[in-house]
C-alpha cells in the first residue's frame, strides 16, 4: 500500500464519510448504506476502495461483516504531510 491509494480513497467524499461513521463504531455494510442514497454496489465498491488502501478492515463475526477503521494508515500519511510542511515533533505552537 502507498501513499497514492490513500489519496485515492480519501478523495471521494462518499469514502471521507464512511471513515467518519467508523471514527465512532465498527458498522456493517447496511448499516453504513443507511446513511447514503446508494445501490449496493456502489457501496460495494466504495469499500472495497477503502480496504484496498488499508483505511479500513473487515471483521467476521457469525453471520455479519462488520468494517473498522484503521488508523495507522491515516497516522502516516499525516506524519508525513507533517513533514513535508517542515513541521517537527519538537515544534510547539502556541
Amino acid at each position: 500500500m502507498g501513499f497514492g491509494e490513500t489519496f485515492k480513497a480519501l478523495s471521494d467524499p462518499v469514502r471521507r464519510e464512511i471513515l467518519t461513521l467508523l471514527r465512532e463504531s465498527p458498522l456493517t455494510a447496511g448499516e453504513i448504506g443507511k446513511h447514503f442514497n446508494l445501490t449496493g454496489a456502489t457501496m460495494s465498491y466504495h469499500l472495497n476502495t477503502l480496504k484496498k488502501a488499508d483505511l479500513i478492515v473487515e471483521r467476521r463475526e457469525k453471520n455479519f461483516i462488520y468494517y473498522e477503521l484503521r488508523v495507522s494508515v491515516l497516522e502516516e500519511a499525516m506524519l508525513w504531510l507533517s513533514d513535508l510542511k517542515g513541521e517537527s515533533k519538537n515544534d510547539k505552537t502556541t
